[in-house]
């Protein structure tokens, strides 16, 4: 019986500390509440307010039934609170991590998402930067996602630092996948080859086949425009100078996908 116990335990234990290859996350399973992390691998640490009410990072069911993370912080202001999810297998640069998000009605200020990877869940000096700053200004929710480059660090990690006291950010569906990347790689076909005009307003194309649409992402992975693709040319003019991700659509609805900088 005790070789049984033991045997039991050493499973356990295995089982405990396995690192996810992927993250697939409503929440929907958690336990609502204001004190209810680490739950589920996941965790949180929180500044610590001057004076109540205390930062809380919530589980609340935000129409009844879906559940949500509520990153709540207190009487702090331009102090960081951190969501970290559980241990991941090491990041290969092939997958990206994304999430619905936006601020809680009736927050007086705005916020910066950064999103990160850290070593130790515990101690956020061990946290990295991925990807430029998300600014988050309206109860919108919009969809963020950030391609992950390879990393010693095994735990992704969001980051609010709100403007002002009460400034609260929700979180839902966070998902870490190769299907989410934007694979720089990827276009390694002679099928389609594209170019900046010269007065950095249009994108150009030559292709075998018919190409029919085109969504740009930020280097942070927002959108930052999206569009069908006429006579081989895309309008690029309301995009700011930097670097840009694109998928690009064919009419068979195949994607390919690359990277480009505009002036």
């Amino acid at each position: 019986m005790k070789a049984k116990l033991l045997l039991a335990a050493s499973l356990f234990a295995v089982v405990a500390q396995a690192q996810l290859s992927t993250i697939n996350e409503n929440f929907d399973g958690f336990t609502a509440g204001n004190a209810t992390f680490p739950q589920n691998g996941w965790s949180a640490i929180l500044p610590t307010a001057p004076f109540p009410p205390q930062p809380m990072m919530l589980v609340v069911a935000a129409d009844g039934t879906n559940k949500v993370i509520q990153a709540y912080p207190g009487s702090s202001s331009n102090q960081p609170l951190y969501l970290i999810t559980p241990q991941i297998v090491a990041p290969a640069g092939d997958k990206a991590i994304s999430f619905d998000t936006g601020l809680v009605a009736s927050s007086p200020g705005t916020t910066t998402i950064q999103i990160g990877v850290a070593t130790n869940p515990a101690d956020m000096t061990t946290f990295t930067a991925v990807g430029d700053p998300i600014q988050i200004t309206s109860t919108t929710i919009q969809n963020v996602k950030v391609n992950v480059p390879a990393s010693a660090g095994t735990y992704l990690v969001i980051r609010h630092t709100p403007t002002a006291a009460h400034t609260a950010l929700q979180i839902d569906n966070v998902k870490y996948d190769t299907n989410l990347a934007v694979n720089e790689s990827a276009f390694n076909t002679n099928n389609v080859k594209f170019a900046v005009s010269a007065d950095n307003n249009f994108l150009k194309f030559v292709s075998t086949t018919t190409l029919s649409s085109a969504k740009i992402y930020s280097a942070a992975g927002q959108i930052a425009t999206e569009g069908k693709i006429s006579n081989n040319t895309l309008n690029i003019s309301t995009l700011k100078s930097g670097v840009y991700f694109i998928a690009i659509e064919d009419n068979a609805g195949k994607t390919v996908k690359s990277k480009f900088i505009k002036k």
